[in-house]
């Protein structure tokens, strides 16, 4: 039986996620409207989720999936870099970073959604189903 990582959960971050989740981006609160209560292939997200020493806009445990929505400040170098450094930090804990701009999700959420829902797809093809781990094909 395959062991999946444990994602580091950060709690000293809790009260900033929740401020963050209370003062959303409209680009943020667009797409949480598309994602939430498994609207995508069943899927969980959650939002503003505390790992490591970030918050990542949107998680997926399942999926080892973190999506990061860029505004206008990521043009900047000092935050570029920094979403550099939390991208490979991310990356070396298995996960899939998706980025979008701010800009893609308000004007071509259809191209948003159907650049997740490939990715889903895709991991789905390559990970086994832990509920058919041990069973017969028949």
């Amino acid at each position: 039986m395959s062991k999946r990582k444990i994602i580091p959960y950060n709690p000293k971050l809790k009260q900033l996620a929740r401020d963050l989740r209370n003062n959303s981006t409209k680009a943020e609160i667009k797409l949480w409207q598309e994602v939430k209560g498994k609207q995508i292939l069943n899927y969980d997200f959650h939002r503003q989720k505390p790992l490591l020493d970030y918050i990542v806009d949107f998680y997926c445990y399942e999926l080892n999936l973190v999506i990061e929505l860029d505004g206008y400040s990521h043009q900047f170098e000092e935050v570029y870099d920094k979403d550099l450094t939390k991208t490979k930090k991310l990356e070396e804990l298995g996960l899939t970073i998706l980025r979008f701009d701010d800009d893609k999700v308000m004007k071509d959420m259809p191209n948003v959604l159907r650049t997740i829902e490939q990715y889903i797809i895709n991991f789905e093809k390559h990970t086994p189903n832990p509920s058919q781990e041990g069973k017969e094909v028949l």
